[in-house]
């Protein structure tokens, strides 16, 4: 007889771990997939605006509201009124920032 005793060891996998890593993931997965449908995601909305200026990167309007406002290429020469989509969610942010509208 020896000191040792040899027997077989069984290898245990432990599932309950496997599966709380997968929730995890899985809840971090869909956070931000809410985070991005619902505060990144665009809300545009056709809107009457007035067009300020025209650059290179289109044109800047103004909103009945008062926002400016990027709304692309246009046809059309400062001071004329045309509808264009506008980022709801961009003007929610300018208010944000500037509270004493």
């Amino acid at each position: 007889m020896s000191a040792i005793n040899f027997r077989k060891m069984k290898k245990s996998t432990n599932y309950k771990n496997h599966f709380i890593v997968v929730g995890i993931l899985a809840a971090v997965g869909l956070a931000l997939l809410a985070y991005l449908m619902f505060y990144v995601a665009p809300a545009e909305v056709l809107e009457t605006v007035k067009v300020v200026a025209i650059t290179d990167s289109g044109c800047i309007a103004e909103t009945l509201d008062g926002h400016a406002v990027n709304i692309g290429n246009c046809n059309a020469e400062p001071g004329d009124f045309i509808s264009a989509l506008v980022d709801q969610k961009v003007k929610e942010r300018a208010e944000l920032m500037n509270p004493t509208n």
